[in-house]
């Protein structure tokens, strides 16, 4: 079958380990499709199992972040007649399989940062939550826009948005469907920069190269730790437990060479050293 829109996802890598992903359907406001739900998870599987590549960006091209799932391929087939893959009740979560809007259901096991442009609402609020740190534009805007159609969150959007912003701030955007700012996000810990208009990839860019330095290893069973926590431990010592079990595994490899080299006097007195152990 011939693909459509073989640009519809554009991937990029850099010798020193950064991926970018980038959705390229300007037509729809970068709103997803099966098909392109589909190249985003395998953009995403690709990155995870490239092991030069460090650090990931998501980004939407032509000034929009993603408008959400694109509506106008359910509405094609009418209320009652539509029983698309993507969206079939009968399609469950089976652990890391596709999601209507294509990764949604993946803990990606590398850094991720969302850039966002223009609009990151409904399914493309959601993708963005896959991101570690959020970069938004000035004139950003987050919201649960689907609210008016009475589209549900079906992406991860109850789960992933109360993690990172609080139960409170969580229901007030998913209940209202109100469009949030740039400059509000920041406030309530949705965004975790805010840059001037056309910044976005700029910024994530400088902070990927930023996260390429540190040992890889610790880096990313901290990070890793963090989302257990967040999601799976059933208790206080539990979380201890796990974090202690995980991060053990690498004191005896990177921490020690680190310990070395502060040991023979790097970083000391408060010099933050940028360098590969």
């Amino acid at each position: 079958m011939t693909d459509k829109e073989p640009q519809a996802v554009q991937v990029t890598k850099t010798e020193d380990g950064i991926t970018t992903i980038t959705i390229n359907r300007h037509h729809r406001r970068n709103a997803i499709d099966g098909p392109t739900g589909r190249k985003l998870t395998d953009a995403f599987l690709a990155f995870e199992q490239d092991p030069e590549q460090k650090v990931c960006i998501l980004y939407g091209a032509n000034g929009t972040f993603c408008a959400g799932f694109d509506l106008h391929e359910v509405a094609k087939f009418g209320a009652k007649a539509y029983n698309g893959p993507i969206v079939d009740a009968n399609h469950r979560v089976e652990g890391r399989n596709i999601g209507p809007i294509g990764p949604s259901r993946m803990h990606i096991k590398k850094p991720v940062i969302s850039a966002v442009s223009g609009h990151a609402v409904a399914g493309g609020l959601e993708l963005s939550l896959i991101g570690d740190i959020r970069v938004a534009e000035e004139d950003a805007i987050f919201g649960i826009f689907s609210r008016r159609f009475g589209v549900p969150l079906i992406d991860g959007g109850t789960v992933r948005l109360q993690a990172i912003i609080g139960l409170g701030r969580a229901l007030d955007m998913i209940l209202t469907g109100r469009g949030v700012s740039a400059k509000e996000a920041l406030h309530m810990g949705l965004a975790n920069r805010v840059v001037p208009k056309g910044q976005a990839l700029v910024e994530a860019t400088r902070i990927a190269r930023e996260l390429l330095v540190f040992p890889q290893a610790c880096m990313n069973v901290d990070r890793s730790n963090c989302y257990y926590n967040a999601y799976n431990a059933s208790s206080f010592e539990e979380a201890l437990s796990h974090e202690f079990d995980e991060s053990v595994k690498v004191i005896t490899s990177e921490s020690v060479r680190g310990a070395a080299k502060f040991s023979g006097g790097a970083g000391r007195h408060g010099a933050f050293e940028r360098a590969k152990l």
